[in-house]
């Protein structure tokens, strides 16, 4: 359940694997091997692991495991051998000292804050973030009594000062904005909450680490919805927390970290994993209590996406490139944002964070508003109208009815959605006929 780089969890039946991160790898083969290493006469492919528990011999070995004395997995809901893999994997991926696999990228997002903040507490947080996660923060954050401030992500850093408190415990952020698809100044956000003394959160789940790794910016914290382009399937709905292990949790300031644990015997965090504090705390403390854990089978499926994301978001970011030039230069097209055409304002950004691409994901407005955004929608054919992003196939969605629709048309303009706003996430398949289908449904808008 726990581990460091030379502790690693031994499967049934399997012998101790040697950690990934020690041997150097280039990304595209991380995705197929890290994290499981088949012994001699074992799978090939990742074992699912389809068990609550673990059968052990003794009392005092279980003692042990529970005291996290010694690695090992005892309950599913903490640990499980397939789940641990993806974990591993992914945390190798965004080069991190540890990940916890989360059932859904708003669990993911939700346990990474309350890793940290609790009653009386206050965060800052990018206003151009996420519907789901911007009702997290302002509603449900509230009603657990940590508060939140909303900052324009493009505003000067002595303006985004001026929203940090004695009690901020963190700062939050998406590298590539859902749907607004505006790009985060990660360095920028990293040296403001480093000034304050507290962690860099953000959510990276548009770019992946293969087109964007924050670690190497200043984050601390990396969150995704796998749901999204790590599985990339429709398959399996899932989220991970990835640690940096970067940040200093002995500044003072994160006093659970640094004091005993009295819901889990006592242990100090910092003291008894060093710079895998924060990732352990959220297992042992938040999973455990909030359950809302990765299944087998679900790591699993996410695990077979991951194999093939390297390919996957290469052929997405080449087709939207083309998808977003396209539209810009049709005549019943008001506006695009994507952060690759040469009058996005996110254009340099883009070059300095994403320069192998910037995924799949548009946003464009019609020049008819809602009404041509509706029939535009209506009228494609290959295309689905689908509540889901990231998806091998095309699909389309409108965020103002849809994803953000519980924000209202002032909470709209602040995460940059407009009410005609239509976001279009282009899949693999041929670009020929992905301009087709988008051709005759805006002759129909």
């Amino acid at each position: 359940m726990t581990r460091c780089c030379n502790k690693t969890p031994i499967p049934a039946g399997g012998k101790a694997r040697t950690c990934v991160r020690s041997v150097p790898m280039k990304i595209e083969t991380q995705c197929l091997y890290a994290g499981y290493t088949p012994g001699n006469g074992q799978p090939q492919t990742l074992p699912i692991y389809q068990s609550t528990t673990f059968k052990y011999e003794s009392t005092e070995q279980v003692s042990k495991l529970f005291d996290l004395q010694e690695a090992g997995f005892f309950y599913t809901r903490l640990g499980n051998p397939t789940v641990d893999a993806v974990e591993q994997k992914i945390a190798t991926l965004e080069g991190g000292v540890g990940a916890l696999c989360t059932a859904s990228g708003q669990a993911a997002n939700m346990l990474a804050v309350l890793n940290i903040a609790s009653a009386g507490d206050h965060i800052v947080s990018s206003s151009n973030i996420y519907g789901g996660t911007l009702n997290l923060f302002a509603v449900t954050l509230k009603k657990l009594g940590i508060d939140v401030t909303f900052v324009d992500p493009e505003a000067q850093a002595d303006e985004i000062q001026a929203a940090f408190r004695p009690n901020t415990r963190a700062m939050f952020g998406e590298t590539i904005a859902n749907p607004s698809i505006a790009v985060l100044d990660i360095e920028k956000f990293a040296a403001i909450a480093h000034t304050n003394g507290v962690p860099l959160i953000v959510d990276n789940t548009f770019a992946t680490p293969v087109l964007c790794r924050p670690f190497e910016f200043g984050a601390d914290i990396v969150t995704h919805s796998t749901t999204k382009y790590m599985d990339g399937h429709a398959l399996q709905m899932g989220g991970v927390v990835v640690d940096s292990g970067n940040f200093d949790w002995t500044n003072g300031r994160f006093p659970e970290f640094t004091e005993p644990d009295e819901s889990y015997h006592g242990t100090v965090y910092t003291r008894d994993f060093g710079n895998m504090a924060y990732i352990a705390k959220a297992r042992v403390q938040l999973m455990r209590d909030m359950g809302v854990c990765q299944t087998p089978f679900g790591a699993f499926l996410i695990n077979q996406g991951l194999e093939t994301l390297p390919l996957r978001i290469e052929r997405h970011s080449q087709n939207a490139n083309t998808v977003a030039h396209w539209l810009a230069r049709h005549d019943k097209v008001e506006s695009v944002s994507y952060p690759t055409l040469e009058n996005s304002p996110y254009r340099e950004l883009a070059a300095k964070y994403l320069p192998k691409g910037c995924s799949g994901v548009i946003s464009f407005v019609l020049k008819g508003g809602r009404e041509a955004g509706a029939r535009f929608i209506d009228s494609l054919k290959m295309a689905s109208l689908l509540v889901h992003v990231a998806d091998i196939r095309t699909c389309v969605l409108h965020p103002a009815s849809s994803t953000h629709r519980q924000l209202n048309d002032e909470q709209l303009a602040s995460a940059g959605i407009s009410p005609g706003m239509v976001r279009l996430s282009v899949g693999i398949e041929n670009i020929d006929d992905i301009l087709a289908d988008l051709d005759q449904a805006l002759a129909n808008a």
